[in-house]
């Protein structure tokens, strides 16, 4: 699951090539965890750090990661929390946004890095959540604990193919004003957004604000993998006319 290099061999692969991003250093648990839930429906996931993107694009598909907490001056905001932010990153991992969707490249963005879709798009993160769940704590945790609701006829619930389901949680921000081009597709209990997608043309771009990457042996979870690989296909195959 390592990086590869773009040698001829790799370039042949017909299997899409896909960027798992993160932090320049650490997180090597996650990252794994991404890139097997790709390997195993279909892609070949490459390892992309900051300071690594070029000239040339030669993905066909995009995971932006979880990780520390998107910097609030992103979205014109002043600190609220106790900062732990990555600039690096968060620099990086929107650069990489606006190639995929000036490439009509899709993307999936898992907890921060759906956040970070959200931001990158225009729209506002709550900074802490914890006085917003009034019906239930913030209990963090890598097993399913909290119950998501899917809008019915979303793609989310489709790839899901549920509209209530139970997730991990191991966030401590979220998402409030959504981004104009994005609809909000999934909620908790406390109605904290849980899911994000598109609202465009049939574009995959898709943000859950759990990690489906640490519940891999719940095919519906796997489903969200292979959502992205076949998007990744397609797009390869029949690029987007209109790639606004």
């Amino acid at each position: 699951m390592a990086r590869q290099p773009l040698n001829n061999s790799v370039r042949d692969d017909p299997r899409p090539l896909i960027a798992v991003t993160g932090p320049r250093r650490g997180a090597f648990g996650p990252r794994s965890c991404v890139a097997l839930g790709l390997w195993l429906a279909g892609g070949r996931p490459v390892q992309v750090r900051p300071g690594e993107l070029s000239a040339q694009w030669p993905w066909q598909g995009v995971v932006i990661t979880g990780g520390h907490d998107v910097d609030p001056v992103l979205y014109a905001a002043e600190p609220e929390v106790k900062p732990r932010y990555d600039n690096e990153r968060d620099a990086f991992e929107t650069q990489m946004i606006q190639q995929c969707m000036s490439r009509g490249t899709p993307v999936l963005g898992i907890c921060r890095g759906s956040q970070l879709l959200n931001v990158a798009l225009g729209g506002t993160l709550f900074q802490d959540i914890r006085p917003r769940r009034p019906r239930r704590a913030n209990r963090r945790s890598l097993l399913p604990v909290r119950t998501i609701r899917a809008a019915a006829g979303s793609r989310l619930a489709k790839e899901l193919g549920v509209t209530r389901c139970r997730v991990n949680n191991l966030h401590s921000q979220a998402i409030d004003r959504v981004a104009s081009t994005f609809n909000a597709v999934a909620w908790d209990r406390d109605d904290i957004i849980q899911g994000v997608e598109y609202g465009g043309e049939d574009r995959f771009i898709m943000g859950v604000q759990w990690h489906p990457e640490f519940l891999l042996y719940q095919p519906r979870q796997r489903a969200l993998f292979r959502a992205l690989i076949t998007a990744s296909r397609r797009t390869t195959d029949h690029p987007p006319t209109n790639q606004s």
